[in-house]
């Protein structure tokens, strides 16, 4: 049996699997770093635990703007539906694969919702 994503730490193992997965994608790995986007994958990480962490645990400890930054990256390099689907095809799959549960379900849920809104404000 796979486990479940419970805590910070196990969110932060999903979240390196998955961006290890991004890094290699020819379709998605030019959105995160070069000339168009300084990267910092450290802080992203970081950043994806608490978005994550505060979806999953109510913990009230992410402060960003996510569609804000998307329609930003879109601005300097133009997403796509494909990129999207790319997206979600990568992230169910690290999830599908190393875990599974209650709290995978509801990321996966969270992120379908999140990607659809994007879509919608961004196009």
């Amino acid at each position: 049996m796979k486990p479940d994503v419970s805590n910070r730490e196990e969110l932060y193992h999903a979240m390196v699997l998955f961006y290890d997965k991004i890094k290699e994608d020819e379709l998605l790995s030019p959105f995160f770093g070069g000339q168009n986007f300084p990267f910092n994958w450290d802080k992203h990480i970081q950043m994806m635990c608490s978005f994550w962490e505060n979806i999953l645990f109510f913990t009230g400890d992410y402060e960003g703007n996510p569609l804000g930054t998307h329609k930003l990256v879109h601005q300097k390099m133009i997403t796509q539906p494909i990129h999207f689907e790319r997206w979600m095809d990568l992230f169910y799959e690290v999830l599908e694969t190393h875990f599974e549960g209650d709290n995978i379900d509801k990321m996966k849920g969270h992120a379908q919702a999140i990607a659809k809104v994007m879509q919608q404000q961004i196009f």
